[in-house]
């Protein structure tokens, strides 16, 4: 019997993929939705994005392009990185995939063997796993709940880093919305000093997704003799609302980044040249967009943590950058909504979708069984209304 390789009985479909499609099925059959579970951001670039696409259009070469990226490309991105605190990188430092999410597994494949660890905390998104799964890596989970924060400790970090790898570091973090401030960044930074034998990868899509004027800090400010472990992610996906252009990339030590180069050479060969015009100028033209939209997103924070905060029970550290909040919703565990009893996660979000139609991501997807994430960038009246019918829920409960 001819049989698939034995790495696809270790990949699995996204969970928070199945959620949203459950949704959409929903939706399809005429029911009232609110989706509140795939992140992404949910408005469009500007037009100057679209004037850029529709000028390459009229260029088209129809050739191949660089497996690195354009150069006007790379250095859009490395104006990105300097406005981030991030100097001193040249393009030979940096590389690019097709979204953040090809370019984690390239690098997974490009640093991980068969039986390696890599480290990362718990709450996670959901990919981490998956993708170390699948290239045959061994997972250190650090559960960090919301009696800390949703947070990774100094000392937690310490611990685990021996016989580890890889550490994988999301700052803000998906799914709970949570940022580290300097003082946490430089204590983090203190421990991965003391343990010189691990790769470090920032998954910083959300850097540009901060509120409350705290900033995004990192590594390599904190301690630069880092700058030689440290590998940062990003995208465009979230800070220009373009998920679909697929574009993400590295920056980090040359052999890494050459490593992205040579996997792109197999994978991909290139980005599109519409698409690299379409993110040059998301990077290099008008900030107005993405920086208004940050704006709303912190009110639609506000918005969301009132209505948690008048369920009694409920428990929901601050979050202060994304667009996701992740309560920890056991204290619904054990009670039932009209005969409808409620165990676990799964089961409260599957409940919530059949009474009131309201979709969210169950905790157990991200490792944290406890909790639930909420993605609110829908539009403002919808999440109104879809928080109104999350309380009312709660409130039905017996």
């Amino acid at each position: 019997m001819l049989k698939l390789a034995e790495r696809m009985g270790r990949a699995k479909p996204s969970a928070i993929m199945a959620v949203a499609e459950k949704a959409k099925q929903l939706k399809a059959e005429g029911r009232d939705i609110v989706s509140f579970s795939i992140g992404v951001p949910n408005f469009l670039p500007g037009e100057h994005v679209y004037a850029a696409v529709r000028e390459a259009l009229a260029k088209d070469s129809g050739q191949y392009g660089s497996n690195r990226g354009a150069d006007a490309l790379l250095d859009a991105y490395l104006h990105h990185l300097e406005e981030a605190g991030l100097a001193g990188y040249t393009r030979k430092n940096v590389a690019t995939g097709i979204g953040a999410k090809h370019v984690l597994y390239n690098l997974a494949e490009a640093l991980l063997n068969p039986g390696d660890t890599i480290a990362f905390s718990v709450p996670y998104w959901t990919t981490y796993v998956d993708i170390a799964d699948i290239v045959g890596a061994k997972t250190k989970l650090l559960p960090c709940p919301a009696e800390q924060n949703y947070k990774l400790t100094p000392a937690q970090l310490d611990a685990a880093l021996p016989g580890t790898k890889v550490f994988l570091f999301n700052n803000p973090s998906n799914p709970t919305g949570m940022v580290y401030t300097k003082d946490e960044i430089a204590a983090l930074a203190e421990v991965l000093v003391r343990h010189p034998d691990v790769w470090i990868i920032c998954d910083d899509i959300y850097n540009r997704m901060v509120f409350d004027g705290i900033g995004y800090h990192n590594f390599i400010n904190a301690r630069p003799e880092l700058r030689d472990r440290v590998i940062h992610v990003d995208s465009i996906s979230k800070t220009y609302g373009m998920p679909g252009w697929r574009v993400g990339f590295i920056a980090g030590p040359e052999v890494v980044a050459q490593a992205m180069v040579t996997m792109n050479s197999n994978h991909i060969t290139n980005i599109p040249e519409m698409v690299t015009a379409a993110a040059v100028a998301a990077l290099t033209g008008p900030q107005d967009v993405p920086q208004q939209k940050n704006l709303e997103f912190q009110g639609k924070r506000d918005q969301v943590l009132a209505m948690l905060d008048a369920i009694p029970g409920v428990k929901c550290p601050r979050p202060q950058g994304a667009f996701y909040v992740f309560p920890d919703i056991s204290c619904a565990f054990g009670k039932s909504h009209e005969g409808v009893r409620i165990d676990s996660d799964i089961d409260f979000c599957n409940a919530l979708l059949q009474a009131k139609g309201v979709a969210c991501v169950p905790g157990s997807a991200f490792g944290e069984p406890k909790g639930l994430r909420i993605s609110y960038t829908c539009p403002t009246a919808q999440l109104a209304d879809g928080l109104r019918r999350f309380a009312e829920f709660f409130a039905e409960l017996k």
